[in-house]
């Protein structure tokens, strides 16, 4: 037995190109060190012909310690946001989230996090750069989505429901500032037993974002949003 199907959280000899499910097909897993401990990382594709066509069907579970059959779980589901993780770009909270909810389940030594290919909010990255552009006209996030005549948010979370089954998670609690996903969850089948709040903070590039996301995307932020300096 290799040293990576040893610590597989699948049994000994589980073929990684097996289907899982229809849609749900698990391609790849190895472990990866991180600042906040060693994680088990998995690849799936899903399949979802109502995706924008520009978007990845790969998508990651960053998984620590044994979960199966857990209950209470924290559960990270976080979509991709490449101008933030990677450019550091300070229009948006995202990559703060993704950090946060990374090192809480660090401290806690058990979670999941799902990394999904829903750039832009699902309408992929070029979209979202000319929804920037609009942005930087004076327009809102919502205003510019609908000026190009996209969906506002046209996320789904059948794949992170999909994953979570097949990993035996049994409930989780929820990492998220947004009710739409802890709703969509539940009509998925996933009982969301708790919700952990992710408030990281404001600058003055991300605070218009923010005060959207709170007041017209039912986003759970406080009045104040807390500046930080940037």
């Amino acid at each position: 037995m290799t040293e990576s199907q040893a610590g597989s959280i699948f049994p000994p000899g589980y073929p990684l190109n097996t289907i899982i499910k229809p849609r749900l097909e698990h391609l790849a897993e190895a472990p990866i060190p991180t600042r906040n401990g060693t994680f088990r990382l998995l690849v799936f594709r899903y399949d979802d012909p109502s995706a924008h066509p520009t978007l990845s069907d790969e998508h990651v579970a960053l998984v620590m310690g044994d979960v199966s059959g857990q209950s209470h779980v924290p559960v990270r589901v976080h979509s991709e946001c490449l101008t933030s993780e990677v450019f550091g770009s300070l229009k948006c909270d995202c990559k703060e989230q993704l950090d946060a909810a990374q090192s809480l389940i660090g401290q806690r030594g058990l979670g999941v996090l799902l990394y999904l290919r829903q750039e832009g909010r699902g309408i992929g990255l070029a979209n979202k750069i000319k929804a920037y552009a609009l942005q930087a006209d004076g327009v809102d996030t919502v205003e510019a989505n609908e000026r190009l005549h996209l969906p506002v948010d046209a996320r789904q979370y059948d794949v992170a429901a999909d994953i979570l089954r097949q990993l035996s998670v049994r409930s989780v609690e929820l990492m998220t500032n947004n009710p739409e996903k802890q709703e969509s969850l539940d009509r998925l089948g996933i009982p969301v037993v708790g919700r952990i709040p992710l408030h990281t903070g404001a600058n003055p590039h991300s605070e218009g974002y923010l005060t959207v996301k709170r007041d017209r995307l039912r986003h759970l932020l406080p009045g104040d949003l807390g500046r930080t300096k940037h």
